[in-house]
């Protein structure tokens, strides 16, 4: 069996699970945030349920409107707050103790390794960088699984693609993430497991590996997933909450097709409008003006992403007529840009920072985009009207290639600002 089928198998009490094949199967973590648990909360109680299953296992993050925007965004986060307490839910984390979701549940070990893991947001499947089978669900299905502590599915195919060579300067798992939807296209994995190994996969750190298990989901899989190894197992020394499960894949496993490329070529990459397969390599992008820059998310919103960025900022200025925007993934990630400094590189260089928020990646709030403006962004989505109005665009990048662009207000290669 593949790691995803092992870990379904082991869920649902059973020996071997195959694709196609569906299952009734126990959950660990299930998901919820300010948009989509209000939905499971109101189906729950419809239902007549009294009691949710196992209170320590429900997670609530308020992350997508918060800080609260309006009225309507304040109520939505009064539900969720209502709920936790009647339930006595362990992990109902409020604005200023948490963060973007995806960011703080791998921070405070809340999923491990081995884990099944659902949530109502598409980018659950960002804990497969743990080890985790983990996929997005809607607001119903969470609901049934606070009632019940269970999920039903079918067990997907798989894909496995091995990533090799040495990476590039400035080459990260968003940048490898975009080059596979490029490849395959945004319907290319189609409820499948996909599952990256190889030694380029193993050379990224934890912050690489769950920025690029995030956007499995854009290529429509049904979760991405990474074997644990040495790095996992040191990320999860000090925060994991409970033991880990590591598996991995068996060496007969059957995928459905398999992919091998060598990325030490590999350019930075850029999605451009509106979709996330329409990739290119930076330097064909070049001449294309910007009016927004976010640096953030669940999916480049981490430690790394910021040095990163601040690395290419130190010293220098945002272009005029360019907004900057950084969101820090969550407040620990805030603490500890502010301790190495970083937040006074991003301030100096005219960024504006935010507590953290989902904010402008979903067209919420902190960053809306009018009429005919473009943003290029280390969110994870450029659909039409993804970030504001229908005729404004968004590009995808990652944090390298966002910092150089704000510097020089068009989409830039980071060598040009700082040299090879």
């Amino acid at each position: 069996m593949t790691i995803t089928e092992k870990i379904i198998a082991a869920h649902s009490g059973k020996e071997s699970v195959k694709p196609g094949e569906f299952v009734y199967a126990d959950v660990d973590v299930a998901l919820g945030n300010d948009i989509t648990a209000p939905i499971a909360i109101h189906e729950f109680q419809a239902a007549g349920i009294e009691r949710v299953k196992h209170p320590d296992r429900v997670v609530l993050i308020p992350d997508h409107f918060t800080p609260n925007k309006d009225i309507k965004s304040a109520q939505q986060c009064k539900i969720m707050r209502k709920f936790a307490k009647k339930h006595g839910l362990t992990h109902y984390y409020e604005v200023g103790r948490c963060g973007i979701e995806h960011a703080f549940l791998p921070e405070q070990g809340i999923v491990v390794p081995g884990d099944l893991v659902i949530g109502a947001d598409s980018h659950t499947c960002t804990y497969g960088a743990l080890g985790a089978f983990a996929t997005g669900v809607g607001s119903t299905d969470l609901a049934a699984c606070m009632a019940t502590g269970k999920v039903w599915l079918r067990v997907p195919e798989a894909m496995r693609f091995t990533l090799t060579g040495a990476l590039p300067r400035w080459i990260g798992g968003k940048d490898l993430i975009l080059y596979t939807i490029g490849k395959i296209g945004v319907d290319g994995a189609r409820y499948r497991s996909m599952e990256f190994a190889g030694p380029a996969i193993t050379a990224l750190n934890m912050d690489e590996r769950l920025a690029l298990c995030n956007m499995a989901i854009e290529a429509g899989a049904k979760n991405g997933i990474i074997a644990p190894d040495k790095k996992t197992a040191e990320y999860e020394k000090d925060r994991g909450q409970r033991p880990s499960r590591n598996v991995a894949s068996d060496s007969d496993a059957h995928y459905a097709q398999e992919f091998a490329w060598d990325v030490s070529a590999l350019s930075p990459q850029v999605a451009l409008p509106h979709l996330p397969e329409n990739t290119k390599p930076v330097e064909e992008c070049t001449d294309i003006a910007l009016d927004q820059v976010v640096i953030g998310s669940c999916t480049n919103g981490r430690m790394t992403d910021l040095r990163i960025a601040a690395k290419i900022l130190k010293g220098r200025k945002t272009a005029p007529g360019v907004r900057l925007i950084i969101l820090p993934g969550t407040q620990e990630i805030y603490l500890q840009a502010l301790r190495e400094g970083l937040m006074e590189i991003f301030v100096s260089a005219d960024g504006a920072v935010s507590t953290p928020t989902c904010g402008p990646c979903l067209g919420g709030h902190m960053g809306i985009l009018a009429e005919g403006e473009r943003a290029l962004a280390t969110t994870n989505r450029n659909f039409v009207g993804r970030m504001g109005h229908p005729k404004s665009e968004v590009c995808l990048c990652g944090p390298a290639v966002a910092a150089a662009s704000a510097v020089t207000g068009r989409i830039t290669h980071p060598d040009e600002v700082v040299g090879k």
